[in-house]
């Protein structure tokens, strides 16, 4: 689990930039303001029908909530397993296997229609499944190395940066709306994770210095010891 110390800078800059990112995601989810003009045409284009969005502000935040929630559990489980079974690939091959079985299924569940599962060669719903497939699997390796090394926190705060992510990339490849609130917010999230991490990296340099000061405290107690041990008749 993580320590924070709420009375050292380091503590208050961690504290801090969590709040600060999650300022950054709730503005980019809540807060539109202006839309920014477009500089260029979309990369692809995908066929809009009108009335084929549905937007529930009850359920929507709710989901996102829910949605948090569970991936912080996912991290947290994930730390408890590295702990116990700490050959990193084949938990990584365990986790996409059993999660392509579950959508599998899910899919099955939500989509009886037999021309839903048709797919045509080097199509938009081609590359996305190909795309999806691959970066999922190297995701998840790199999630979990990540993991070991630095621990649960520190990964799960670059998922704030997912969120800005997608709305970079709706609006450069897809052509979706750039609103000043999505650039308010994905400067508070940069701003917030910044300060996180320079205060893990500042406790972790005082963590290993004071193991260090530590370590050579007991090599120069046994030092003495054996000097003692020697005079001694």
């Amino acid at each position: 689990m993580e320590v924070v110390n709420v009375k050292n800078p380091r503590g208050m800059a961690k504290i801090l930039g969590t709040l600060i990112s999650l300022a950054g995601v709730t503005t980019i989810t809540l807060f539109k303001g202006p839309a920014v003009q477009r500089l260029s045409a979309a990369i692809v284009h995908i066929n809009r029908h009108s009335g084929s969005v549905h937007e529930n502000w009850v359920k929507g935040p709710i989901l996102t909530v829910a949605s948090c929630i569970t991936w912080a559990i996912w991290y947290i489980l994930q730390a408890i397993t590295l702990k116990k079974y700490p050959t990193q690939v084949s938990l990584a091959a365990w986790m996409n296997g059993i999660g392509g079985a579950q959508s599998a299924v899910f899919a099955v569940c939500l989509q009886h229609k037999a021309s839903a599962w048709s797919i045509k060669m080097f199509s938009v719903n081609f590359w996305s499944i190909t795309y999806s497939g691959i970066c999922s699997a190297v995701f998840v390796c790199l999630q979990i190395w990540c993991m070991k090394e630095k621990g649960p926190v520190f990964v799960a705060m670059f998922n704030s940066l997912q969120t800005v992510m997608v709305v970079v990339l709706a609006y450069l490849v897809l052509g979706e709306r750039l609103y000043t609130g999505s650039i308010i917010g994905g400067f508070l999230v940069i701003i917030g994770l910044y300060l996180l991490l320079w205060g893990k990296d500042r406790e972790q340099s005082y963590n290993k210095s004071q193991e260090s000061h530590c370590n050579e405290i007991m090599v120069s107690d046994k030092e003495e010891m054996a000097s003692v041990e020697k005079d001694e008749p």
